[in-house]
């Protein structure tokens, strides 16, 4: 790895779960920072909520928004500064893409957290004021899946996540992603199934949360990335601040283009990619969009002394 060019990946809101980063923060005093960081700035018991729970309470949009991002950072801030160094390019998926901008310095620490937080308040309020929800949609091509939703007539849905070949999520109102789900399964895919969130995410049923979040981040200082970022809602690599704050609010009410945001990272023609944060989803659906990419999970303690060893192999060299 001492050569190579690191692709980031930041995971979204569904990686989190019951005891995320404990052991992270038991074993490294950067990430154990982060965590007591995040109690001060929140005015809440994060850390608590994180490692112990309840599991519905966690789940909740406005916590489990800033839980992800505090472990994603907490697990960036244990990685050796040759690695981080290395890093070319980055994109996360949905939330995650903050956790990218915060990894790439065009956000602190504190401002990211605070974000976030808001973001999560202002999509479950949304998600009140206009009830929707999304599914998961396995088996059909992305065209496919557009033309289903195209030819529902019960209200708004709309592709919301582009996760991977054959994995499109829709997302809308609640009785058209339920047409949805059985125009899908007609048309030959293998599972529509219903997604556990409190809104219809990524689709114009957010257009309440967009003027909130706009005003969070304009009250925020956001730097120029220290590595482009792919953008979930352009596919493409951003460099500048007033581009990041732009994509960010448009990214609320448009589709997260993962599949193509993978293929702009490959683009860049990284050695490697790295998973940053709770879970592994991302590496999994690197799986499937890409198999020859080597990708390697950071989120545990054991997983930090893999790279490190990683370290001490290329310098044995």
């Amino acid at each position: 790895m001492s050569a190579s060019k690191i692709a980031l990946l930041m995971p979204g809101q569904g990686s989190q779960f019951v005891g995320m980063g404990r052991e992270l923060a038991e074993s490294e005093p950067q990430a154990a920072e982060a965590f007591e960081r995040a109690n001060d700035v929140l005015g809440v018991d994060l850390r608590r909520l994180c490692w112990e729970g309840p599991e519905e309470e966690l789940t909740r949009t406005e916590n489990a928004q800033p839980a992800i991002l505090l472990h994603s950072y907490a697990a960036w801030s244990c990685i050796p500064s040759e690695i981080r160094e290395r890093v070319s390019v980055g994109a996360g998926h949905s939330l995650g893409e903050f956790s990218a901008y915060l990894a790439a310095g065009a956000l602190i620490f504190d401002d990211a957290l605070r974000l976030v937080r808001r973001r999560g308040e202002l999509m479950g309020r949304a998600g009140t004021i206009r009830p929707g929800t999304m599914a998961a949609v396995i088996g059909l091509d992305a065209d496919a899946v557009r033309e289903v939703c195209e030819g529902v007539d019960e209200g708004i849905v709309v592709p919301a996540n582009y996760n991977a070949p054959g994995q499109v999520v829709v997302s809308g109102d609640i009785e058209a992603v339920d047409a949805a789900r059985e125009r899908a399964l007609e048309a030959g895919a293998k599972r529509a199934v219903r997604l556990n969130v409190s809104g219809a995410f990524h689709s114009p049923l957010m257009e309440d949360a967009r003027e909130g979040l706009a005003a969070a981040l304009e009250g925020v200082d956001v730097q120029a990335p220290s590595f482009p970022v792919v953008a979930n809602a352009a596919a493409a690599a951003v460099r500048e601040a007033e581009s990041a704050r732009k994509l960010l609010v448009e990214q609320l009410t448009s589709p997260v283009r993962w599949v193509e945001c993978v293929e702009s990272m490959a683009a860049m023609a990284p050695d490697s990619w790295l998973e940053v944060g709770p879970g592994r989803v991302l590496t999994g659906l690197m799986r499937r969009i890409d198999r020859r990419a080597v990708v390697r999970s950071v989120g545990t303690p054991g997983d930090l002394e893999s790279l490190h060893a990683l370290l001490e192999e290329d310098d044995d060299e």
